[in-house]
């Protein structure tokens, strides 16, 4: 266990018990949600990658406008 996650193991100690349950909660869907997350990269990499090679081509034929949208020209 890192010292930062110690630190944070003690300091729940010293919650009431309720509290000690509602931060667990929080903690273990936070986990499930980056479990989910990884899931869903892992199951479509062609996805990523073909949104990414979009991109890249957007940018490149100067579809893509980097600055305030305020000053785009009015269409």
């Amino acid at each position: 266990m890192t010292p930062l996650l110690t630190r944070a193991v003690e300091d729940l100690n010293r919650l009431p018990p309720d509290e000690q349950d509602a931060m667990a909660c929080l903690i273990l869907e936070e986990l499930a949600d980056e479990q989910r997350w990884q899931a869903a990269f892992e199951a479509s990499p062609d996805v990523l990658e073909r949104l990414a090679d979009q991109a890249l081509k957007e940018i490149a034929d100067g579809a893509v406008y980097d600055g305030d949208p305020s000053q785009l020209p009015k269409r």
